[in-house]
């Protein structure tokens, strides 16, 4: 019985890093840092490296830039476009240390897995704001922000202690993902298709 908790809470820690670092990886790392600092969990070996102070400090910083970026429309689109390089891998090495010592094979299978979670919150949260930005007023962004930062956090403290729960809960996000996605790609090329139609009035119009 110990064995089977073990396996859940290591999943669900293994699922919920990858998912976590795809909406937001420096809230993600900063609550794992923190809860592990003050022995409110035990990490893994290979994650204990969160708790370090410069790491912690360093990741705070980063979440401080993105918290005030991620509320500008526009330039929250551009900030989650860079962040594509750096979520993703991020989600991968974070998951594959969150089974601890296992095998190459297994380890590697985390990192797959935590990719693909990143790529899929990932791909929610930018394709969301792109469609978001559509609109002038910017107080949805701000609102769009806060929840998504209150998610994580969220997200990260019930896989570590309602591991059941957050995998249950992590099944209906997939479920809701694979039907937004094709939606949310719908609305993106049609926003896209929308300013390339202005920018070429704009320069037929210069060009007059």
């Amino acid at each position: 019985m110990e064995q089977y908790s073990h396996l859940i809470s290591t999943i669900a820690l293994t699922m919920g890093v990858g998912w976590a670092s795809g909406i937001n990886l420096y809230a993600a790392v900063v609550t794992l840092g923190l809860l592990g600092a003050t022995g409110n969990i035990v990490l893994p070996q290979d994650l204990q490296i969160l708790t370090d102070p410069v790491v912690i400090f360093a990741a705070g910083a980063m979440y401080v830039i993105e918290f005030i970026t991620d509320k500008i429309p526009g330039i929250d689109s551009s900030w989650d476009a860079l962040h594509t390089f750096i979520r993703i891998p991020a989600g991968a090495i974070l998951a594959a240390s969150a089974v601890g010592d296992v095998s190459a094979p297994v380890a590697i299978a985390a990192g797959l897995l935590g990719a693909g979670l990143a790529t899929g919150s990932h791909a929610a949260k930018a394709g969301t704001r792109v469609m978001i930005n559509t609109s002038p007023e910017p107080f949805t962004n701000w609102f769009a922000s806060i929840g998504e930062d209150v998610a994580v956090i969220a997200g990260i403290w019930t896989a570590l202690h309602h591991p059941v729960i957050f995998l249950v809960l992590l099944a209906c996000f997939l479920l809701a993902l694979a039907w937004l996605l094709p939606r949310l790609w719908t609305g993106i090329k049609r926003v896209f298709h929308f300013l390339g139609r202005l920018f070429s009035k704009r320069g037929t119009t210069r060009q007059e």
